[in-house]
Protein backbone atom coordinates (compact mmCIF):
# COMPACT_ATOMS: atom_id res chain seq x y z
CA UNK A 1 0.00 0.00 0.00
CA UNK A 2 1.59 3.38 -1.14
CA UNK A 3 0.93 6.68 1.59
CA UNK A 4 -1.77 8.57 1.01
CA UNK A 5 -2.14 11.70 -1.07
CA UNK A 6 -4.79 13.17 1.30
CA UNK A 7 -6.30 13.11 4.74
CA UNK A 8 -8.94 10.39 5.39
CA UNK A 9 -12.56 11.81 5.85
CA UNK A 10 -12.34 10.91 9.54
CA UNK A 11 -8.85 12.53 10.13
CA UNK A 12 -9.87 15.49 8.26
CA UNK A 13 -13.19 15.62 10.66
CA UNK A 14 -11.33 14.92 13.48
CA UNK A 15 -8.87 17.58 13.38
CA UNK A 16 -11.50 20.33 12.63
CA UNK A 17 -13.77 19.64 15.35
CA UNK A 18 -10.43 19.97 17.48
CA UNK A 19 -9.98 23.15 15.66
CA UNK A 20 -13.21 24.59 16.62
CA UNK A 21 -13.57 22.97 20.15
CA UNK A 22 -9.96 23.42 21.60
CA UNK A 23 -10.32 27.24 21.13
CA UNK A 24 -14.11 27.52 22.12
CA UNK A 25 -12.97 25.52 25.52
CA UNK A 26 -9.89 27.94 26.11
CA UNK A 27 -11.90 30.71 25.66
CA UNK A 28 -14.30 29.71 27.80
CA UNK A 29 -11.72 28.22 30.81
CA UNK A 30 -10.14 32.44 30.45
CA UNK A 31 -13.44 33.65 30.73
CA UNK A 32 -14.52 31.42 33.79
CA UNK A 33 -11.26 32.21 35.66
CA UNK A 34 -12.08 35.73 35.84
CA UNK A 35 -15.73 35.61 37.14
CA UNK A 36 -16.63 35.83 40.80
CA UNK A 37 -18.42 32.56 42.40
CA UNK A 38 -21.61 31.92 41.38
CA UNK A 39 -24.17 29.75 40.09
CA UNK A 40 -23.12 31.00 36.92
CA UNK A 41 -19.55 29.86 37.33
CA UNK A 42 -20.23 26.95 38.33
CA UNK A 43 -22.68 25.76 35.66
CA UNK A 44 -19.80 27.31 33.18
CA UNK A 45 -16.99 25.66 35.55
CA UNK A 46 -18.84 22.27 34.45
CA UNK A 47 -19.25 23.37 30.61
CA UNK A 48 -15.14 23.74 30.62
CA UNK A 49 -14.56 20.23 32.21
CA UNK A 50 -17.07 18.55 30.07
CA UNK A 51 -15.28 20.28 26.81
CA UNK A 52 -12.11 19.03 27.76
CA UNK A 53 -13.19 15.68 28.62
CA UNK A 54 -14.91 15.31 25.07
CA UNK A 55 -11.22 16.72 23.77
CA UNK A 56 -9.29 14.23 25.53
CA UNK A 57 -12.14 11.76 24.49
CA UNK A 58 -11.21 13.23 20.23
CA UNK A 59 -7.91 13.09 20.85
CA UNK A 60 -7.15 9.76 22.31
CA UNK A 61 -9.69 8.72 18.94
CA UNK A 62 -7.77 10.95 16.83
CA UNK A 63 -3.77 9.49 17.91
CA UNK A 64 -5.48 5.65 17.20
CA UNK A 65 -6.90 6.68 14.03
CA UNK A 66 -3.07 8.56 12.86
CA UNK A 67 -1.71 5.14 14.00
CA UNK A 68 -3.38 3.06 11.90
CA UNK A 69 -3.74 5.86 8.97
CA UNK A 70 -0.62 7.24 8.36
CA UNK A 71 -0.75 11.12 6.96
CA UNK A 72 0.38 12.15 3.48
CA UNK A 73 4.23 12.45 3.27
CA UNK A 74 5.68 16.11 3.47
CA UNK A 75 6.58 17.54 0.30
CA UNK A 76 9.96 16.40 -0.84
CA UNK A 77 10.79 19.91 -1.15
CA UNK A 78 11.00 20.67 2.30
CA UNK A 79 14.49 20.76 4.06
CA UNK A 80 15.43 18.14 7.17
CA UNK A 81 15.34 20.91 9.25
CA UNK A 82 11.29 22.13 8.45
CA UNK A 83 10.42 18.33 8.02
CA UNK A 84 11.58 18.08 12.03
CA UNK A 85 9.75 21.04 12.47
CA UNK A 86 6.69 19.24 11.00
CA UNK A 87 7.61 16.48 13.07
CA UNK A 88 8.11 17.94 16.25
CA UNK A 89 5.42 20.50 16.08
CA UNK A 90 2.94 17.84 15.36
CA UNK A 91 4.22 15.69 18.41
CA UNK A 92 3.92 18.53 20.99
CA UNK A 93 0.20 19.23 19.52
CA UNK A 94 -0.76 15.37 20.51
CA UNK A 95 1.43 15.60 23.65
CA UNK A 96 -0.44 18.82 24.34
CA UNK A 97 -4.26 17.52 23.47
CA UNK A 98 -4.04 14.92 25.93
CA UNK A 99 -1.53 16.51 29.10
CA UNK A 100 -4.15 19.61 29.16
CA UNK A 101 -7.45 17.73 29.34
CA UNK A 102 -5.51 15.27 31.96
CA UNK A 103 -3.91 18.16 33.84
CA UNK A 104 -7.53 19.42 34.26
CA UNK A 105 -9.02 16.03 35.29
CA UNK A 106 -6.16 15.67 37.87
CA UNK A 107 -6.85 19.35 39.38
CA UNK A 108 -10.52 18.55 39.96
CA UNK A 109 -9.29 15.26 41.27
CA UNK A 110 -7.47 16.97 43.63
CA UNK A 111 -9.42 19.82 44.47
CA UNK A 112 -12.60 17.78 45.82
CA UNK A 113 -14.60 19.06 42.66
CA UNK A 114 -16.52 15.77 41.43
CA UNK A 115 -17.17 15.69 37.21
CA UNK A 116 -19.97 14.37 36.01
CA UNK A 117 -20.16 14.31 32.07
CA UNK A 118 -22.20 16.27 30.80
CA UNK A 119 -24.20 15.89 34.03
CA UNK A 120 -25.25 12.08 32.97
CA UNK A 121 -21.87 10.29 33.80
CA UNK A 122 -19.89 9.95 36.89
CA UNK A 123 -15.79 10.60 36.08
CA UNK A 124 -13.86 9.03 38.59
CA UNK A 125 -11.23 11.20 40.67
CA UNK A 126 -8.13 9.97 39.87
CA UNK A 127 -6.25 11.49 42.98
CA UNK A 128 -7.22 11.63 46.40
CA UNK A 129 -7.95 15.47 47.75
CA UNK A 130 -5.15 17.35 47.98
CA UNK A 131 -5.67 21.03 47.92
CA UNK A 132 -1.89 22.33 47.12
CA UNK A 133 -1.19 19.48 44.54
CA UNK A 134 -4.57 21.22 43.21
CA UNK A 135 -3.20 24.53 42.56
CA UNK A 136 0.20 23.44 41.74
CA UNK A 137 -2.17 21.68 38.62
CA UNK A 138 -4.03 24.39 38.19
CA UNK A 139 -0.90 26.22 37.54
CA UNK A 140 0.48 23.64 35.55
CA UNK A 141 -3.07 23.41 33.19
CA UNK A 142 -3.20 27.46 32.54
CA UNK A 143 0.63 27.19 31.60
CA UNK A 144 0.34 24.19 29.28
CA UNK A 145 -2.87 25.85 27.56
CA UNK A 146 -0.27 29.10 26.88
CA UNK A 147 2.13 26.50 25.15
CA UNK A 148 -0.91 24.88 23.56
CA UNK A 149 -1.72 28.46 22.02
CA UNK A 150 1.72 29.51 20.79
CA UNK A 151 1.78 25.69 19.14
CA UNK A 152 -1.31 26.26 17.28
CA UNK A 153 -0.20 29.91 16.68
CA UNK A 154 2.93 28.07 14.82
CA UNK A 155 1.08 25.04 13.44
CA UNK A 156 -1.60 27.88 11.68
CA UNK A 157 1.54 30.01 10.52
CA UNK A 158 3.40 26.94 9.03
CA UNK A 159 0.19 26.00 6.93
CA UNK A 160 -0.64 29.53 5.40
CA UNK A 161 3.52 29.65 4.95
CA UNK A 162 2.51 26.18 2.66
CA UNK A 163 -0.21 27.43 1.17
CA UNK A 164 0.10 31.14 0.25
CA UNK A 165 4.42 30.92 -0.35
CA UNK A 166 5.54 27.84 -1.06
CA UNK A 167 2.37 27.16 -2.68
CA UNK A 168 2.04 22.99 -2.26
CA UNK A 169 -0.69 21.34 -1.13
CA UNK A 170 0.13 20.85 2.68
CA UNK A 171 -2.92 23.10 3.80
CA UNK A 172 -5.43 21.41 0.63
CA UNK A 173 -5.09 18.49 1.68
CA UNK A 174 -6.61 18.74 5.25
CA UNK A 175 -9.28 20.89 4.06
CA UNK A 176 -12.76 19.77 4.31
CA UNK A 177 -14.12 18.80 0.58
CA UNK A 178 -10.48 18.06 -0.59
CA UNK A 179 -10.74 14.58 -1.88
CA UNK A 180 -9.93 11.32 0.10
CA UNK A 181 -7.11 9.39 -2.77
CA UNK A 182 -5.12 6.70 -2.31
CA UNK A 183 -2.56 6.29 -4.66
CA UNK A 184 -3.17 2.77 -6.49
Amino acid sequence: MTPAVRYTATAKLLHWLMAVLIPASMALGMYVEGLPFSPEKLKLISWHKWAGLTLFTLAVLRLGWRLRHPPPPLPASMSPTLRFAAHAGHLMLYVLMLAIPLTGWLMSSAKGVPTVWFGVLPIPDLLAKDEALGTLLQATHKYLNWLLAATLAGHVAAALKHHFIDRDDILRRMLPGSADKQRQ
